[in-house]
């Protein structure tokens, strides 16, 4: 047996393979891909008069780069050391990858609430992609660059000493810790700051599949259906609500016994075809109403095309190979609650989906009003949940000996971070000049032509 003692010497160990400092560096690789081209490659499985709008979407800010570019940033990353401690990567944990959703007892909780990169690898990714969307965050904001070093500080030594004190703590305990949102406002010192919070959080406990009823649904000869605004909302022809109708019955089998009862006393009523995200556009993805006891018993479920982790060409191969029983499990492994009706199936062409809850008391972050003092604050949290996130799946005790009881680890990747966020922005740029010269096609919401 594997003593508290021998792993914290394994934790200790790791700094000779990536020391503590090293994190700090970042340059370019000398035949580093072209952001662009990265882009363009992982559209081309796509569903391709999507991709306009996915690009345009991308070029709004850095920011909204970064959040679409995670298949960029693995690759910077990959050519790094790495420190071999090895959790369940969420893999995209920028700031709006994490946010307010119901527990199945009906608490709210903050935690991660993305995984479609998940896999598992070097904890120091999914810290680095955090501490890496704080400084592009805190640029876009027009911060001065005190403001972002101290915000990605302030992160990474929420999630040096969260693991710090997870390290101390029984596996059970770990495995209970959340972040419950009534415990948040408390924490909020300045009146402004906690009166937005609070409307935050009043919002997400109205996001429920009622209320998406009422904006996403009208009544159709006495039947609802899904409101249709082209191109991001649009009817699912009768092959592709053939194909739904299909797969439904190879979901319900992922699904424990007593959820599929519950599923079963639901019928479908509509389906339509539905755009999300920013890094997402152009992935295949449908919205499903269903009905309950009545018409006002709704249930709205996406489905959504699950594709291999833009981590795995990088790393390893993990345990799953159905893309979409990966993301699930890597939701299940490290959020504290996750969605009852979570599962996976594969489809049409051998595409694999899987599916969730559309809304579900979830809710994000207005990141973009943030002022220095309340980005900090949220890059704290952030930094606490993605520490508690990545104990239940990794040698939290290890890991918290290589970070240590200094913030040498915290320096380090705030220096990384407005490194990083350089590069961004000129990753950012490049997109936006290939847009302007019409080598890349980009489009607005209602499908009109972009050209900055």
């Amino acid at each position: 047996m594997t003593t508290a003692e021998d792993r914290a010497r394994q934790g200790k160990d790791a700094r000779k393979r990536a020391s503590r400092s090293s994190h700090g560096v970042w340059i370019p690789s000398a035949d580093r891909a072209d952001p662009v081209a990265v882009l363009e490659g992982q559209g081309a499985a796509r569903v391709q008069e999507l991709l306009p709008i996915r690009y345009a979407r991308m070029a709004a800010s850095p920011f909204s780069f970064l959040r679409g570019a995670a298949a960029v940033m693995a690759g910077d990353l990959a050519v790094q050391w790495n420190t071999g401690l090895t959790v369940q990567l969420c893999g995209d944990a920028h700031l709006l990858n994490f946010g307010l959703y119901a527990s199945p007892e009906r608490t709210l909780l903050f935690d991660l609430n993305d995984f479609d990169e998940t896999c598992p690898g070097p904890f120091e990714w999914d810290v680095k992609r955090l501490a890496a969307s704080i400084a592009v965050a805190s640029r876009d904001n027009g911060h001065p660059e005190s403001g972002g070093r101290e915000a990605c500080r302030a992160a990474v030594s929420a999630y040096r000493t969260s693991m710090r004190r997870l390290a101390g703590l029984g596996e059970l305990a770990v495995w209970y810790e959340r972040t419950d949102t009534r415990d948040l406002l408390p924490l909020v010192r300045s009146t402004r700051h906690r009166k937005r919070v609070a409307a935050t959080l009043d919002r997400a406990r109205r996001r429920t599949s009622l209320q998406a009823l009422g904006k996403l649904t009208h009544e159709v000869n006495g039947v609802r259906r899904i409101i249709h605004d082209p191109p991001l909302v649009e009817p699912a022809g009768a092959t592709e609500l053939a194909a739904v109708r299909k797969i439904f019955g190879d979901y319900r089998s992922t699904l424990s016994e007593e959820r599929r009862l519950l599923l079963d006393r639901y019928h479908f009523v509509d389906a339509a075809r539905k755009v999300v995200g920013v890094g997402s556009v152009g992935t295949r993805c449908f919205i499903v109403l269903l009905a309950g006891r009545d018409t006002d018993d709704p249930l709205f479920l996406q489905i959504k095309e699950a594709a291999r982790s833009v981590l795995e060409e990088h790393l390893p191969p993990g345990p799953y190979v159905h893309p979409g029983h990966r993301v699930v499990a890597g939701q299940r492994l490290l959020q504290a609650a996750s969605d009852i009706f979570l599962g996976w199936m594969t489809g049409p062409q051998g595409r694999a989906f899987y599916w969730r809850q559309l809304r579900d008391m979830k809710g994000s972050a207005d990141v973009e009003a943030m002022s220095p003092t309340e980005l900090r604050s949220y890059a704290r949290l952030c930094g606490t949940a993605l520490a508690r996130a990545h104990a239940r799946s990794g040698d939290r005790i290890a890991i918290a000996s290589y970070l240590g009881g200094s913030d040498t680890f915290d320096r380090a990747m705030a220096d990384f971070a407005l490194r990083y966020a350089a590069q961004n922005a000129e990753d950012h740029k490049a997109l936006t000049e290939a847009i302007a010269s019409g080598s890349v096609n980009a489009a607005g919401p209602d499908g009109a032509a972009l050209r900055e």
